[in-house]
């Protein structure tokens, strides 16, 4: 028996350390398989369905495999439990000595230079903030890692953080006076002497593949690279290959060189103003757009009156702010990096107005309180790809959701992975779980087309009963904020109506971990969502029975993104739904169903209201790719599966 059979054996180290353990032909099957990938610097692409054990199928051949490892998952939270509870739980289990290490983005540490100039400033805007900064500097003085999440007195979000942590632009690094008390620093040496070390993906694009911030030595040490929840990749890498100029940034600018300016060079009065005037430029950019929230293209943005105008007059103001930043730039090095950074955010938004390749998406994004100009490559394939060839190393893919039914070549051909010689390795194994006997899938008759003005309505109509049968308990997953803000409104008058008192969230009501604890702990809550909620979300438990989806989940035709990729698709002879939307809604649609079974104990109803899944032949498509449910279409079976479910506890 090899080390990996017996890691994974019934009587073996694993089911000795952990009690829950239950050895898993798919399990196995699946580290045999990455083992193969390390040992032969091979590129593995694998979906691997809920249920499987995944982390342990990866975690157990990376620690037995003797090279340099970096685990790359999809969020900070998976992250952390990767470092604080899987890995020392199988390293322990196997007895190997193995040292590991957690490299977050800088904005997750404590920035000693920031936290005690903006401290010594004393300019907040709340007296909450100035609390919260308190709580900061005594975190400071005692924290080994200077990590944030390990400061638990102040909140996620508080405001407080940004005057405590550096970003790219603002770092001094090794002229920083505080740079031997750098957390950043001091993280990234562990992860270079570290034998494992856990990234998530946006640092991975942003710290290493692009050297963006000086850890260009940390991807060419390492032997094996492994990405879980990889399907979130192809997003990620269209984010960092791009470029961005936002209001965001330029209000930064302003504010850290005025603070730089009131420490080192306070008898510039015109500095002080020229930030006040560079803020002004930045705010009437974001005015320039009505209230909501949008996404347009270059050529929207053009068509609003103000819009030209306003990307002129913040050129200028650009330039003017670094003639007379540069006047005072040798006085410090604070000073020194603000000029710095207004030279590249000038370049950037030069780059933007006179774009030098057809290959770039320009479009820009509103926030309700910031706007942004993006450039996004048309497709990351080939850059992604010379990562890949540029030295001999094991690559590992892997989520719940990769393929369109056995099918990876969407997937593949997004991050160029078609081209490799070798060509990847691909495997599908399914969940270990009984989908027959565990949950059904309803697809209610009679819904409208989706386009219809009345399909929100038809959509709170189908859910109102089987949320009274399941007792609460229940995901509404929309497609749009729009549908969920309605859909909420038309729940909460039929629960009022029909006298139930069930607990009804809506996501923005709190953080995602506060809605998400709040849901666990009510036991028979009713919570409606959007995309954020539809991956990356687990209740296991009796908490969650039933999932209703709004729609299938195809991105908006009027995206901009969308639009430019589709239009090529169409110049190349390709058909742009087959080829793009569609594996793309089969794969967040697979994320979406893939809330409800969490653990074997698990029951509960998936509800789909969209009639394009069964009227369209391309539906046949998303419903052959979800899991092995029963099926229906009567109301009847699907409220009586619920109510046979045991009770809620909170009832």
């Amino acid at each position: 028996m090899n080390d990996l059979e017996t890691a994974f054996s019934p009587d073996g180290p694993l089911a000795a350390a952990i009690p829950s353990f239950r050895p898993r032909a798919q399990q196995y099957d699946m580290a045999q398989r990455i083992a193969e990938a390390l040992k032969e610097n091979r590129v593995l692409v694998a979906e691997a369905g809920t249920g499987t054990g995944k982390t342990f199928a990866y975690l157990v051949p990376a620690l037995l495999s003797g090279g340099k490892v970096i685990l790359s998952t999809g969020t900070k939270t998976l992250q952390d439990q990767l470092f604080n509870r899987d890995l020392p739980t199988v390293r322990a289990a196997l007895k190997v000595q193995i040292s590991i290490a957690l490299l977050k983005g800088r904005a997750n540490y404590v920035c000693p230079y920031h936290l005690e100039r903006n401290a010594r400033d004393g300019r907040f805007l709340t007296a909450q903030d100035a609390a919260d900064l308190r709580a900061i500097t005594r975190f400071a003085q005692t924290t080994q890692t200077g990590d944030k999440a390990e400061c638990t007195a102040v909140r996620e979000d508080s405001a407080a953080w940004i005057a405590a942590t550096s970003t790219r632009d603002n770092c001094l690094g090794q002229e920083c006076p505080n740079v031997k008390e750098c957390f950043v620093l001091a993280a990234r040496r562990a992860a270079m002497d570290a034998d494992v070390v856990v990234v998530n993906h946006h640092l991975f694009f942003a710290d290493v593949m692009l050297r963006d911030e000086g850890m260009g030595e940390l991807l060419p040490s390492c032997n094996a690279v492994i990405f879980d929840e990889a399907h979130q990749l192809p997003e990620t890498a269209s984010l960092f290959f791009g470029e961005n100029v936002s209001t965001a940034q330029l209000l930064e600018l302003a504010r850290d060189t005025r603070s730089e300016t009131l420490a080192g060079a306070r008898d510039c009065r015109e500095l002080i103003d020229a930030t006040r005037a560079l803020e002004k430029a930045a705010r009437d950019l974001r005015l320039a757009f009505g209230a909501e929230p949008a996404r347009l293209s270059a050529a929207q943005a053009a068509a609003v009156p103000e819009f030209d105008k306003s990307v002129a007059a913040l050129g200028d103001e650009l330039t003017r702010f670094g003639e007379i930043l540069g006047t005072q730039a040798e006085r410090s090095e604070g000073l020194a990096n603000c000029l710095r950074r207004t030279g590249e955010i000038q370049e950037r938004l030069a780059r933007w107005r006179a774009p030098d390749s057809a290959e770039l998406i320009r479009w820009i994004e509103v926030f309700s309180q910031s706007a942004a100009l993006n450039a996004t490559p048309l497709h990351v394939s080939g850059v992604f790809r010379r990562q890949l060839e540029s030295h001999p190393r094991a690559w590992v893919f892997t989520s719940a959701t990769l393929a369109v039914g056995q099918d990876f070549s969407h997937y593949c051909n997004e991050l160029g992975l078609s081209w490799l010689e070798p060509p990847p390795m691909t495997a599908v194994w399914g969940s270990p779980f009984d989908y027959g006997e565990q949950a059904l899938l309803y697809s209610p008759t009679g819904m409208p087309d989706p386009n219809h003005p009345d399909y929100i309505e038809a959509v709170a109509r189908t859910a109102m009963p089987l949320i009274r049968a399941a007792r609460g308990r229940t995901f509404v997953l929309c497609t749009s904020l729009r549908a969920m803000k309605r859909i909420h409104g038309l729940i909460a008058d039929g629960l009022e109506r029909a006298g139930d008192k069930l607990p009804l969230l809506l996501q923005g009501e709190g953080s995602r971990t506060e809605l998400l604890e709040r849901f666990r702990r009510l036991g028979n809550a009713v919570l409606v969502a959007s995309q954020s909620f539809w991956e990356g979300v687990d209740v296991p438990g009796d908490a969650l029975s039933l999932v209703v989806i709004d729609k299938l989940p195809f991105a908006p035709p009027d995206d901009p993104v969308l639009a430019a990729r589709v239009d090529h698709l169409q110049k190349s002879g390709r058909n742009p739904f087959m080829h793009y939307q569609l594996p793309r809604a089969v794969i967040n649609m697979k994320q979406g169903a893939g809330r409800l079974i969490r653990s074997e104990r698990d029951r509960g109803v998936l509800c789909i209201c969209d009639p394009r899944m069964i009227d369209k032949q391309y539906g046949k498509i998303v419903w052959r790719s979800l899991p092995p449910m029963r099926r229906t279409r009567v109301e009847a079976d699907a409220v009586a599966f619920l109510e046979q479910l045991p009770p809620p506890a909170a009832t």
